[in-house]
């Protein structure tokens, strides 16, 4: 574990500080935040980093929380992608945009880190496709959340690849298999603190994200474009199940997957 500095620096974090791993960390430094100790990016390092910062150039990053209790996701979260796959791949899913979210999980076992592998299901999938995602980073416990409240439980940002076998998706209807994978879901590389992100200006729901398939870009939207925004989400999955720290929510992914390339031919 560390803290990374300026994406240049990283702070090695003993893991005899925090013995769960970053789970923990995530838990005891959004308790920290809530009863009001400095949560800035200056005051977290102060209050963290240990000796002498080696160069981030220097380690190989895992991914910022490597076996997450949960991995909650969310289908057809922005218009432009709603019906893009069925048009190509029918049968996946209907085309009609969702009047409430659309809730799978998707299994830990499936995350790797920024740069990692993504290895290939040899024999059993030949239409591996990509979904960028923005993850959110659940920071306390929480259980019939209320959207105004949704916020308190968010510990900070990430961003992950909801990679899908597009064939596997299809041939079990349910999602679960197609996207759990091992190394299915590459995270990374570092957790943002939501303290961190509103310090430098951003704001969740105005972000951009995209994707880069070898170097031609693929997707491109902003968070703005999501059907159900953070709390919506936060709010309807914790009615059915209590959310823990370290839980992460993958938000959707935006229009330009493979399958929804004319011909089909983006796949990986």
């Amino acid at each position: 574990m560390g803290l990374v500095e300026n994406g240049t620096w990283v702070w090695v974090i003993s893991g005899d500080r925090y013995p769960r791993g970053m789970a923990q960390l995530v838990e005891l430094w959004h308790a920290k935040a809530a009863a009001g100790a400095a949560a800035a990016p200056g005051d977290i390092l102060e209050r963290e980093r240990r000796g002498d910062p080696i160069p981030l150039s220097s380690v190989t990053l895992l991914a910022p929380i490597t076996a997450p209790p949960s991995i909650v996701c969310v289908g057809k979260n922005y218009l432009e992608h709603v019906g893009e796959v069925d048009s190509s791949l029918p049968g996946i899913s209907t085309v009609d945009v969702p009047t409430t979210p659309i809730i799978f999980t998707k299994a830990p076992t499936s995350v790797v880190g920024h740069g990692g592998s993504i290895i290939f299901p040899e024999g059993i999938s030949d239409q591996v496709d990509y979904e960028g995602e923005l993850g959110v980073v659940i920071g306390k416990r929480g259980k019939s959340i209320k959207e105004e409240d949704a916020f308190d439980y968010v510990f900070g940002y990430t961003v992950l690849n909801d990679v899908t076998a597009r064939d596997v998706q299809k041939r079990h209807q349910q999602w679960y298999l197609g996207k759990s994978f091992d190394t299915f879901c590459p995270m990374g590389p570092w957790i943002v603190p939501k303290e961190a992100l509103v310090a430098a200006g951003g704001d969740p729901q105005a972000l951009d994200i995209g994707t880069t398939v070898n170097g031609q870009r693929r997707q491109g939207s902003n968070t703005s474009q999501m059907i159900f925004n953070i709390p919506t989400l936060i709010a309807t999955i914790s009615k059915a199940m209590t959310l823990q720290p370290g839980d992460v929510i993958a938000t959707g992914t935006p229009a330009g997957v493979g399958a929804g390339m004319k011909p089909v031919k983006g796949f990986l």
